[in-house]
């Protein structure tokens, strides 16, 4: 059997459960999660490999209309990736929207084919709730499938992949059959700590926060890296919020990181957090470019 690959966009608005598919899809974390829209602000790759077929899966943040810098670099990221696409999977978990429209309008521009994933359909009471949604979707666009699953309980995952498989194309794979992600590991490692902080913030501290790291030191015979980590505010309300009384909610965020960079990377991790202010960040383009995002 030859070799096939093919680069899937995984689109939808904020919050529809595009990470949580992806993780699951992959069978591994490499996409932070949090209740809090805009979780995601750059494109991930997951790279899936079963037999001779490689999935390569585009996760994208929520496309939605931008009020500042930071989210129209956003905003691009999601609209570059489906110019990389053989085929696209519009996530959606509720009937059609006008806030739809500009997921739509992008959609028809790419010429790309089209499979409309019903997600959370774990939280629907019926089929008949599920027919409702594929009933308004079906209204304004001609889906090549459409696939109801629940990332979250796995349910019709296998059936999902089975359709994708359509759309890969033959010739050698694209990345190392080994490779979950194209991601570096200090990626993945502010990205944990950046989920922390928003399970243990509220209001506008989470989406004003930005996270580097400062140093990276791995000592091989012990097996323990040491992580100096700068988290990055607006304004110093926020630095006050983030580090809580007496230091207590910065704690137990660098705690709760470790443990979880603990686990991804299988070592023992001592990490450090530290807290600046940078005022009106997410407007500058060129600190917006330095933390990582746009690219």
């Amino acid at each position: 059997m030859a070799s096939k690959s093919g680069f899937i966009a995984i689109i939808g608005k904020p919050n529809v459960g595009k990470s949580t598919l992806i993780n699951a899809l992959i069978g591994e974390k490499i996409a932070i999660t949090s209740p809090k829209v805009q979780t995601t602000r750059f494109r991930i790759t997951g790279i899936l490999n079963e037999g001779e077929n490689q999935f390569v899966f585009i996760d994208t943040p929520g496309m939605h209309k931008p009020y500042h810098g930071l989210g129209k670099s956003m905003d691009k990221s999601a609209t570059d990736a489906l110019m990389d696409a053989d085929a696209i999977m519009w996530v959606v978990d509720q009937t059609y929207r006008r806030t739809d429209e500009i997921i739509l309008e992008r959609i028809k521009h790419s010429h790309l084919p089209v499979i409309l994933v019903i997600n959370k359909i774990d939280t629907l009471e019926n089929k008949a709730e599920i027919d409702k949604i594929i009933i308004s979707f079906l209204k304004v666009h001609e889906f090549k499938h459409i696939v109801p699953i629940s990332a979250k309980d796995q349910t019709h995952l296998t059936q999902l992949k089975e359709t994708l498989v359509e759309y890969l194309v033959e010739g050698p794979h694209y990345y190392p059959d080994d490779y979950v992600t194209d991601q570096t590991d200090e990626s993945r490692m502010t990205e944990i700590i950046r989920e922390r902080i928003l399970y243990y913030t509220e209001q506008e501290v989470p989406h004003s926060v930005a996270v580097m790291l400062e140093s990276f030191k791995f000592n091989e015979e012990l097996n323990t890296m040491d992580i100096d980590a700068l988290i990055i505010v607006e304004r110093d309300s926020q630095k006050g919020i983030l580090i809580g009384k007496n230091g207590e909610k910065l704690k137990r965020i660098g705690t709760e990181a470790r443990k979880e960079i603990n686990k991804i990377f299988d070592m023992k991790i001592h990490l450090s957090l530290w807290v600046k202010v940078k005022k009106d960040w997410r407007n500058d383009p060129t600190t917006v470019s330095r933390y990582g995002y746009g690219k």
